[in-house]
């Protein structure tokens, strides 16, 4: 049978997954390190998981509120308040989704009319643009730079505003270029998107891992922004927590409500046991976290420090746990690049133009695994481009 006539033109049109294409190249390879997924390389903490075996032991499998466990909306409510600066209201602001992305989809399709415009930053986490289009949006990419150190420029972003411009979404800091927003730009930008009346989705999932002391602003907390904007976040970076799927969004009642409808005839609602779990993790999780992140700026400062040393320029990412080193030197495009360093060193990293046209000519290495593997792969990564 033809099935080409039987999907839906909107899912044909989207493509695969540049980072699981990639990587699919790596499976049943037992030599290569892999710099790639970004995943934490640690277990969740024993007793988030403890948590997660006890709810199963007492019996804890049905159900719960569409908009999730109430304890954990009020837990996520002060933890929201502490460290973004902004309140919400436990019993209609905010809605426990199945992981982040379930959240974007959610807020998309509960925003959009068919043919309004999203703008979002490029490079940028890869399913920004697919989530857009089988939301039936238009995505409209704005490119950042390495001189501004992949922060978006308000006069950018002012430069692809139209008449059909409605979300505007954010992510500091930012995967794959680990850049972090400063203020004043969060300001100017908080500034168009009154005047324009954009709404902003807020993708803040690695906002715990930001490095050397830095603050974190959340767009969120600026004047006038809180009842434009949805505030995305999870468990799944800062907790070690990615297998458990459990994400959040917090918003203005009638948006959260909305995303609610879709979320109870869809998903209706994320699993008990990720909610006990992500209870306990808010509850007694800091201490796992700053260990992590203290782990992660070691490794950060030793990856850039070596890519340095071998002669490849790489900005200083102020958070998450990747680095982004520019290969356009070489003469090669990034794919090229990655695929011969895999095939030459077996060391495997993801091209950049997989997270849009302004990443090529870079590289995104995930430093979320080992010193060890680290150090190996950078010995690797050296003796490559010393013959090139």
């Amino acid at each position: 049978m033809d099935y080409s006539d039987k999907i839906s033109a909107q899912v044909a049109a989207v493509p695969r997954s540049g980072i699981r294409d990639f990587f699919e190249l790596v499976q049943g390879r037992e030599d290569v390190i892999s710099l790639g997924v970004g995943e934490p390389d640690f277990a969740t903490p024993w007793h988030i998981r403890e948590a997660a075996i006890y709810s199963l032991e007492k019996g804890q499998t049905s159900y719960t509120s569409n908009l999730g466990l109430l304890k954990l909306r009020k837990l996520i409510a002060s933890y929201v308040g502490d460290f973004f600066d902004v309140a919400y209201q436990p019993a209609d602001e905010i809605l426990v989704s199945v992981g982040v992305s379930e959240a974007i989809d959610l807020a998309l399709r509960a925003l959009l009319n068919p043919g309004d415009e999203v703008i979002y930053h490029e490079p940028c986490y890869v399913s920004y643009s697919p989530s857009i289009v089988m939301a039936h949006g238009v995505a409209v990419p704005v490119a950042t730079s390495k001189s501004d150190g992949f922060s978006l420029k308000a006069e950018a972003l002012e430069k692809v505003i139209t008449s059909r411009s409605r979300v505007l979404m954010l992510n500091f800091p930012t995967n794959p270029t680990g850049a972090i927003a400063p203020r004043e730009d969060l300001e100017e930008i908080a500034a168009l998107c009154i005047k324009h009346d954009l709404i902003v989705l807020t993708d803040e999932i690695y906002s715990e891992l930001i490095y050397d002391d830095a603050p974190h602003t959340s767009i969120a907390s600026l004047p006038g922004m809180k009842e434009r904007c949805v505030l995305l976040h999870g468990f799944s970076k800062a907790f070690a927590m990615t297998g458990f799927r459990l994400g959040y969004a917090c918003a203005p009642a009638p948006i959260i409500d909305a995303m609610m409808k879709i979320h109870q005839y869809s998903m209706l609602c994320a699993p008990m046991q990720s909610q006990v779990a992500a209870t306990e993790a808010l509850e007694n999780g800091a201490k796992a976290v700053a260990e992590m992140k203290k782990s992660y700026h070691q490794r950060r400062d030793y990856m850039v420090r070596r890519l340095h040393e071998m002669g490849i320029d790489c900005h200083l990412p102020g958070g998450a746990f990747y680095v982004f080193p520019d290969i356009r030197k070489f003469g090669m495009k990034s794919k090229e690049f990655a695929m011969r360093l895999l095939e030459e060193t077996s060391v495997a990293a993801v091209p950049g133009d997989a997270f849009g046209d302004s990443g090529e000519g870079f590289l995104r290495c995930c430093y979320a695994t080992s010193m060890e593997k680290i150090v190996e792969a950078m010995n690797r990564m050296e003796a490559f481009v010393k013959t090139l």
